[in-house]
């Protein structure tokens, strides 16, 4: 490796990882989150039952999951404008990500929803149970347990997924690592150092992966651990 080469990569390693923490890591949480939140609903939606809602959640996870998701951050983004909805870079790349990445994360919690045996569920209703003090109560918790590892696996992919949120202008670790490429003429060294940190966090949160599964595993009446039934 050269020395100028070896300079560059020095100088940019510092600012390609400020833009991963200020901006990548942010937009993958937020979205995240919101996937969550909008899957959980959906999921619910669909497992109560309720005609028309379940048709409405049915076809939002037929749009979200049938059109890239490029497209749908440029709908975001470059498209609401002509009807008046404007909305920043960053919300917006949260909100594209977080809608799409909702419609997967409503199928597992569906069928992790159903894997709960249903003697549960009608002992519940026998004790006098609502349907949301079941689901708050009974299903979700067993069912967030079984949907971990397909919920957290969304997770490291959408880590990666953000590198196109530089196609609607977000400032994150990949736009970065093209605007050092093009002012040092590295490309390949630029885009190489961008997937080392890339690698990184996506390690990392495979690390966090295996302690959670750990924490969330259940124990036998004599305290001892028996095998994380999530895995």
């Amino acid at each position: 490796m050269s020395e100028r080469l070896f300079e560059i990569l020095l100088t940019s390693f510092p600012q390609l990882l400020e833009a991963a923490v200020r901006v990548t890591i942010p937009v993958t949480l937020g979205a995240f989150l919101l996937s969550v939140v909008l899957g959980v609903l959906l999921a619910v939606v669909q497992v109560a039952d309720i005609k028309v809602l379940k048709q409405l959640s049915q076809i939002y996870i037929w749009i979200f999951r049938g059109t890239p998701v490029i497209v749908q951050l440029f709908i975001i983004f470059f498209g609401l404008p002509y009807v008046g909805i404007i909305i920043d870079a960053i919300p917006a790349a949260i909100i594209g990500f977080g809608l799409n990445l909702a419609a997967y994360n409503a199928e597992s919690i569906r069928a992790a929803i159903l894997s709960v045996p249903k003697g549960q569920t009608e002992a519940a209703y026998l004790v006098g149970l609502t349907y949301p003090q079941l689901m708050r109560r009974i299903v979700l918790p067993q069912a967030i347990r079984v949907a971990f590892p397909s919920l957290w696996n969304n997770l490291i992919s959408l880590v990666k997924d953000t590198s196109l949120a530089a196609s609607i202008t977000v400032a994150e670790m990949f736009t970065r690592a093209q605007q050092v490429a093009a002012r040092t003429y590295e490309p390949l060294a630029m885009y190489l150092e961008a997937a080392f940190i890339y690698l990184i966090i996506c390690t990392i949160l495979t690390w966090l992966q295996h302690v959670i599964e750990y924490k969330m595993a259940w124990e036998k009446p004599d305290g001892n651990r028996r095998k994380n039934i999530v895995c």
